[in-house]
């Protein structure tokens, strides 16, 4: 076996992973080669590569997707590898085989794993094989509704339809009884076709309270496979993980090891190689279940990297030169704990509904031991609504889970983001929520705590407000005379020409608004980016940070954003939607289910629009008859544009 040069790699990715991918290929001396779709130019991806290639087009399909374009630019670049990242074509076993036609390094598996095990339904198949048990479902080929239904009826509800070629929670959707299921097929199986080029789908028995615990394999070209611990992904919203952390809480060193020697099996029945991750789901007794194997890079990674001291795109590109594993499964290292988060445009109040627009305002946390931020975006970048929502990974190492479970409170409370909503709340509440301190953790958590985690918004304080307005009021710029030094309106000092010391604002914040007088600034002094305010004697500080029009300001653990309205205009933009059901985000409207002169039943799917690969039913919030429609199948919309006006029946 001829041992591959490797001295340039194209990363056929965007967003954090390209970033993370580059950052190793840098450290071990290599090349790095970016792709760009047209609106993705000038990611940060993109200007970090030592070269960068533009695929055209704005969606995945149209980009990231396109194996010859993909194989052309490897070609032109000079690359000898190319790395998929996860997601796109991370898992196609086509784009592995081209890859190898080609004469390039595929810094993947073989593509025969990826068939293998890339679709949910053979490795279903292959694990019931080999004895390892599964959860009750149907993995076959049929994909008509009759059979799924038939299925379902079999295995009994609720059930859970999947993707057999993807992951991430595109394409996934718990049906709760058989009136569901048409619809709930149907949608995903658009979802994976816009995801992976690929419509197929399994079912199996939705579990109540299983744990998410997966296992990271590693396997060389000389036979060598091992485990490298275990990370619990349990807590999720959509089948989406939210929160990773390794080593699973509570798991033994007995049931690590039987997890861990059943995730290498597995590999090794079908000649893995290069990084994997045998997924399973763990019940209260302490009985797992296989539950799918996704041959590539997890998004979780770094957990494992942090409890390991490895660097895994680093193993991955040493397998691929041929070189064997650097340690046995004796000498695999498990270093204390770490937690990662999810960092995603969206927006948690209003059903978790990806976000676009402008990062008017972006601050990582600061650097430091056991602190690693993994992103993909920087202050000014525009988030469109063509891929993913992540923004990027929060990851906290520490020697004991709470320490670790503290330090990522910390590098929450240091983030900043501004011009576009965020999950960034929702995490802090997840990680400081008594329940996820003491590890009580399973897959239903979110919505078990729904009410803490998604509180109803509360009414902001009079000592916000007062905060609010001196923030504002003391971060604008004076507006003075540089001309002519002796003028009084060369100074700030606060001529008045005998009017009172007092300043006026209108202000809104997160769909509350106050009319403030301000007066003396006694009790709230601006320095620098830094508020300090004084209650009651106690005196604090609140980030405040200034962004054109916009004030950003700490308060009580959260960044609110708080700008100037003016009241009539206000008045006058609810009245403009009265009647009407707006674009509740950026996206591309997949289906239009009624037209005009229609009646409708109050919940009737109406419009269905895509943003980030996900879809989103409008919905009828009445009976009623369409009056218009201002949307056609394929077009893009802006987030509140007008799609359908509905008249009460």
């Amino acid at each position: 076996m001829s041992t591959p040069v490797i001295t340039t790699v194209l990363v056929a990715n965007r967003g954090e992973i390209a970033c993370r991918v580059m950052r190793t290929a840098k450290a071990l001396g290599l090349t790095t080669v970016a792709v760009h779709s047209a609106i993705d130019r000038e990611a940060r991806h993109s200007r970090e590569a030592d070269i960068r290639i533009d695929l055209g087009g704005s969606k995945a399909a149209d980009s990231y997707l396109q194996i010859d374009k993909l194989i052309a630019a490897a070609k032109a670049s000079g690359a000898q590898a190319i790395h998929p990242g996860y997601g796109f074509l991370s898992e196609n076993a086509g784009f592995a085989r081209a890859i190898e036609s080609a004469g390039l390094v595929f810094l993947g598996p073989p593509a025969s794993a990826i068939d293998a095990m890339g679709s949910k339904s053979a490795a279903k198949a292959l694990m019931e094989t080999a004895g390892v048990p599964l959860v009750p479902g149907y993995h076959g080929e049929a994909q008509d509704l009759d059979t799924f239904r038939d299925a379902c009826e079999r295995i009994g509800y609720p059930v859970l339809l999947k993707a057999t070629a993807g992951g991430g929670g595109k394409g996934m959707k718990v049906v709760e009884d058989v009136s569901q299921l048409a619809e709930a097929l149907a949608s995903a199986q658009r979802e994976a076709q816009s995801s992976f080029g690929d419509s197929r789908m399994l079912v199996e028995k939705y579990l109540l309270k299983p744990r998410h615990v997966e296992i990271q394999v590693f396997a060389d070209q000389h036979g060598n496979c091992l485990y490298l611990n275990e990370r619990d992904c349990s807590i999720q919203r959509r089948h989406q993980k939210v929160v990773e952390e390794a080593p699973a809480p509570g798991l033994s060193p007995e049931l690590r090891r039987a997890m861990g020697e059943a995730a290498v099996r597995s590999a090794q029945a079908i000649g893995y190689v290069g990084a994997g991750t045998v997924e399973f789901l763990l019940d209260a007794r302490g009985e797992f279940f296989f539950m799918e194997m996704n041959t590539r890079l997890q998004v979780e990674h770094p957990v494992t990297e942090a409890i390991t001291g490895l660097d895994l795109v680093a193993w991955q590109i040493r397998v691929a030169r041929g070189e064997a594993l650097p340690m046995t499964q004796e000498q695999v290292p498990l270093i204390g704990h770490a937690i990662e988060v999810r960092l995603y445009a969206e927006d948690p109040g209003n059903d978790f509904l990806p976000a676009t627009g402008r990062l008017e305002l972006y601050r990582e946390s600061a650097e430091g031991p056991g602190r690693r931020v993994d992103s993909g975006v920087e202050e000014g970048d525009e988030i469109s609504p063509f891929y993913d929502p992540m923004l990027g990974k929060l990851i906290a190492w520490g020697e004991d889970r709470e320490q670790a479970r503290l330090r990522l409170l910390s590098m929450l409370d240091e983030f900043a983001i501004g011009g576009l909503k965020t999950n960034i709340n929702f995490l802090r509440r997840i990680i400081g929520h008594p329940a996820f301190a003491a590890a009580e953790l399973d897959t239903g958590f979110i919505p078990r705590y729904q009410e803490q985690l998604l509180p109803a918004p509360a009414d902001l304080s009079d000592e916000f407000w007062q905060a609010a307005g001196q923030a504002f009021a003391q971060s604008l710029k004076p507006s003075t005379r540089t001309d002519d030094p002796s003028s009084p309106w060369s100074s700030s000092t606060g001529l008045r020409c005998g009017l009172p010391k007092e300043i006026t604002l209108h202000l809104s914040c997160e769909g509350q608004d106050r009319a403030l007088t301000l007066g003396d600034t006694r009790s709230a002094q601006l320095r620098g980016e830094q508020l300090l305010t004084e209650h009651n004697g106690m005196r604090l500080q609140h980030r405040a940070i200034r962004r054109d029009g916009i004030v950003y300001l700490q308060w009580e653990g959260e960044l609110r954003r708080i700008e100037s309205y003016d009241p009539i205009s206000a008045v006058e933009a609810s009245h403009s939607h009265q009647g009407g059901l707006t674009a509740p985000m950026n996206g591309s409207i997949v289906r239009v289910l009624v037209e005009a002169g229609q009646t409708v039943e109050a919940g009737a799917q109406l419009v269905v629009l895509e943003a980030m690969k996900m879809e989103h039913s409008i919905r009828a919030p009445h009976a009623g008859v369409i009056k218009a429609l201002y949307c056609q199948e394929g077009e893009m919309v802006s987030e509140g544009s007008a799609l359908v006006e509905l008249e009460d029946a």
